[in-house]
């Protein structure tokens, strides 16, 4: 099938024909820079035994690309509008499935409904993988990308458009303003790349930001050097609750019923942290190192 160019040309008439407007609200900004879409799928490097998934299907048109390339496509769009818009751009490849729903459950969790469509999708052929390829809606990009780690399925790789502060944050190093929970969590299982900043005006509704492409790629040996995902996913987070807290006053906001401010005093004098460390300064294996201490002392 010839696949729709989709250039603002195009766009502005197939919203005019179905009568409706992108909305800011879901994120509806659309890449029109065909040489950088090609950028987009180059990274993603779709083969035949991969499954994809999309989240924020839009018009179908990266879709429709996708579907050329991989086994099957699994695509999610919660517009009722443009996922019947879509529906009608790829009616002809029997290797898509459109979901019409929200993609998450609830902010920790991916919606079962699309789990499924994944295991069965993985399941119907030898040898098939799963890849996250998408320009994905500003406001659902975090969850979409943290909770895709805990998930039965984890993709092998994540190649997305997602907003530019948001790809600065997951590949911040210690010690500057964009380290984060969310950068020590993915850098911690993950190999990631910024790969390329995109300007405003690459896109049709134009955002007020820039975006970004960002490929993370799940690394199993650094995965494995974290016995308990689950907690040390929550140790993570309550450190960087309150970033600017000294670190044993952050340890002792979580864990004071548990450890007591012996027990966390102890903890800082093992690793050798003076009283003024703060969480942001502490690089990934020390955070690792400090999350091994604390849970080994838990009741």
């Amino acid at each position: 099938m010839n696949t729709p160019r989709q250039t603002a040309t195009y766009l502005k008439q197939r919203f005019a024909d179905v009568g409706m407007w992108p909305t800011a609200r879901r994120g509806q900004n659309f890449l029109i820079d065909l040489n950088l879409l090609e950028v987009l799928l180059h990274h993603a490097d779709v083969g035949p035994n991969d499954v994809v998934l999309e989240i924020g299907t839009g018009t179908g048109s990266l879709t429709a690309r996708l579907a050329q390339q991989a086994a099957a496509v699994v695509t999610v769009e919660v517009d009722p509008q443009l996922a019947q818009v879509a529906s009608e751009t790829l009616v002809d490849l029997p290797n898509i499935t459109l979901l019409r729903q929200d993609a998450l459950r609830n902010k920790n969790h991916i919606d079962d409904r699309v789990l499924q469509a994944l295991q069965d999708a993985v399941q119907a052929g030898p040898n098939r993988r799963l890849k996250l390829v998408a320009n994905l809606p500003y406001n659902i990009a975090t969850p979409i990308l943290s909770n895709l780690l805990t998930t039965p399925i984890v993709p092998v790789s994540m190649t997305s458009t997602i907003q530019k502060e948001l790809a600065e944050r997951i590949v911040a190093p210690p010690r500057t303003k964009d380290y984060s929970a969310l950068s020590i969590w993915l850098q911690s299982l993950c190999d990631v790349e910024l790969l390329r900043v995109l300007p405003p005006t690459v896109f049709w509704p134009r955002p007020k930001v820039e975006s970004a492409f960002i490929q993370i790629v799940p690394n199993d040996a650094k995965r494995a050097l974290i016995p308990d995902l689950d907690f040390y996913h929550h140790f993570v987070r309550s450190l960087f609750l309150h970033r600017r807290k000294f670190l044993r006053s952050g340890l002792l906001s979580t864990w004071k019923q548990s450890l007591g401010k012996d027990g966390v005093d102890q903890v800082m004098a093992e690793l050798r942290l003076d009283a003024s460390t703060r969480a942001e300064e502490l690089d990934i294996p020390s955070i690792q190192r400090l999350c091994s201490a604390v849970r080994c002392r838990l009741p």
